[in-house]
């Protein structure tokens, strides 16, 4: 028998990766203990975004660990060797600017995927899943800014 050279090609399945996670509901919860009381952190899908990202980015070996926020993500690839980058790039993260929501009093940042052709795939809080959608805004959000892994290069 004839021993075959076979290696995992990371972008390919790490964009695949992100494609297939559209319409998943995987992404909805985590729970973590809050003052002795288990909490849904993720509000039921409202909140998930970096959960998504980040667990996207851990299980391809871009990141460390899932996270529950934007901002633990983003130190997490900072650490991994992510870099802010100028035009979007099939595979790499979008960060789009602070909302305010009013009815809660709270910011949020948003982050996902630039998946081409001016689409973005990430976590809907009304749909509480993942999500494809234009790239430039999200809910009347800008881009922030787009961060590549040069792994994704080879």
């Amino acid at each position: 028998m004839n021993k075959q050279d076979v290696q995992l090609d990371l972008r390919d399945t790490y964009l695949a990766t992100i494609k297939n996670s559209v319409g998943s509901t995987m992404f909805r919860n985590l729970y973590a203990k809050v003052n002795g009381e288990t909490v849904d952190v993720m509000r039921d899908g409202d909140l998930s975004c970096a959960f998504f990202v980040s667990s996207i980015l851990a299980l391809s070996k871009l990141c460390t660990s899932a996270h529950a926020t934007v901002d633990t993500t983003l130190l997490d690839m900072k650490k991994s060797g992510w870099i802010d980058i100028d035009e979007p790039r099939v595979g790499c993260v979008i960060v789009w600017e602070n909302k305010h929501f009013e009815e809660s009093n709270e910011a949020h940042q948003h982050i996902g995927f630039y998946i081409g052709d001016d689409k973005a795939v990430s976590n809907s809080d009304k749909a509480r899943a993942i999500a494809e959608h234009p790239y430039q805004s999200h809910n009347g959000r800008g881009i922030s800014h787009l961060l590549w892994h040069p792994q994704l290069d080879a």
